[in-house]
């Protein structure tokens, strides 16, 4: 088999697990751009603490199951855990969608967010793709990811017209139906587990993952980089109004902003897989993150520079969510790549929620640019951090130099 490229079986996967994240992806971000407003009317327009929740409830309890999800999955398999998740995720759709009062579609958004299969899905691509190739996977479900968000922002609008929020909600309870057929239908059989294999990981495991210094600094790099998401898009969209484009024509911004990083970002990612340069491209992208922060710090009240600046941001963005799981599952022991990968997604899910309130505070007291220039500086810490970095070619070497010491001994 040619080492240099992914296996008919590893694109199969690849696009199989694309589909299944952009479709549970696309069941999400439908909600975004109308769930503020109807929770709004719901909640009477006056308790705003309640429409918070509404809109926070997902991501509080996505990061309670992801740890529990990866240690089962790694235990019990990874395909017996999305089917739960997906059937967890549809059934909080459908009672929201039912919603007539805002608590219930607290109850209905906590119940999507039970359904963590993040980890779980990212883990199953690890299990299918050589190590050479992972990155090229997580690019694959990363740009899912990304289109989903472009197109949910076309389609939510149209879609809300005609049914309403509760339509949106069942559209999303349908999709996840859409996505488990699509396991089953598409999706290779990943490799038995040898008999020899190491257990996997239990609770009484956790600290030591938990402790080990480069999945600590892949950790603290997601939760930056989602910090920095959530507390951009407080003060981006006002900042485009501002600019004199309408609320409702965002989606021409963002549409083309976002297409246009893919096409940037995936000769980097080519390039690091290849030359095993995941390092080098990891600290690139993280500088580029500095500038842009720093440069959008000015804030811009045109929307050319604007453009310029939330290409460049999604080119990192969307380069640093393929690289940072593929080096995860990399790192982390094969017996506990369901529990790292999930420890991972769970300060990525932190990061959004911190990233939310962080953002809004800094805006009401202190304006966009207080919040561009602590995104800076938080890229600046990570940057510091990630310098310290043994490349995982190094550290292989060093692994099997001990184990054979070890041995020998």
């Amino acid at each position: 088999m040619d080492s240099a490229r992914m296996s008919p079986e590893e694109r199969r996967a690849g696009a199989a697990l694309a589909s299944l994240f952009g479709l549970r992806m696309l069941g999400l971000f439908l909600i975004l751009p109308v769930l503020s407003v109807e929770a709004h009317k719901l909640a009477g327009g006056t308790n705003l603490a309640l429409v918070g929740l509404a809109l926070g409830a997902y991501g509080l309890t996505q990061a309670f199951f992801q740890i529990p999800y990866g240690m089962a999955s790694d235990r019990w398999g990874r395909r017996p855990m999305i089917v739960t998740g997906l059937l967890l995720f549809a059934a909080g759709s459908f009672l929201a969608g039912s919603a007539h009062s805002i608590l219930t579609v607290i109850a209905g958004r906590a119940l999507q967010g039970a359904g963590a299969v993040s980890s779980v899905v990212v883990a199953l691509a690890a299990d299918l793709t050589r190590e050479q190739h992972r990155t090229k996977a997580m690019a694959m479900i990363g740009s899912t990811i990304g289109l989903a968000f472009a197109l949910s922002l076309v389609v939510a609008p149209v879609l809300y017209r005609w049914s309403g929020l509760s339509g949106i909600f069942y559209t999303t309870g349908v999709l996840s139906f859409v996505a488990i057929w699509v396991l089953f239908a598409a999706l290779p059989r990943a490799p038995a587990r040898p008999a020899h294999a190491e257990p996997p990981v239990r609770a009484r495991d956790l600290p030591a993952l938990l402790g080990e210094s480069e999945l600590v600094r892949l950790n603290v790099g997601i939760f930056v980089l989602h910090v920095s998401q959530m507390a951009m898009f407080v003060v981006v969209p006002p900042l485009l109004v501002q600019a004199g484009l309408p609320l409702a024509s965002h989606w021409k911004f963002y549409l083309p902003v976002v297409v246009g990083s893919f096409v940037l970002m995936a000769p980097a990612v080519f390039y690091a897989d290849r030359r095993n340069h995941h390092k080098t491209l990891l600290l690139a992208t993280v500088m580029l993150l500095v500038l842009v922060e720093a440069s959008l710090a000015l804030a811009p009240d045109r929307i050319m520079p604007l453009a310029g600046l939330m290409l460049a941001f999604f080119v990192a963005f969307n380069v640093l969510e393929a690289l940072l799981p593929s080096l995860v599952s990399r790192i982390a022991p094969a017996r506990a790549r369901g529990t790292a990968i999930a420890v991972y997604n769970t300060t990525q899910t932190l990061g959004l929620f911190a990233g939310g309130v962080l953002g809004g505070w800094l805006a009401k007291h202190h304006g966009p640019v207080a919040v561009f220039s602590t995104c800076a500086v938080l890229a600046i810490l990570w940057l510091l951090a990630a310098a310290g970095m043994q490349p995982v070619a190094a550290r292989r070497v060093n692994e099997l130099a001990e184990s054979d010491v070890s041995r020998s001994g």
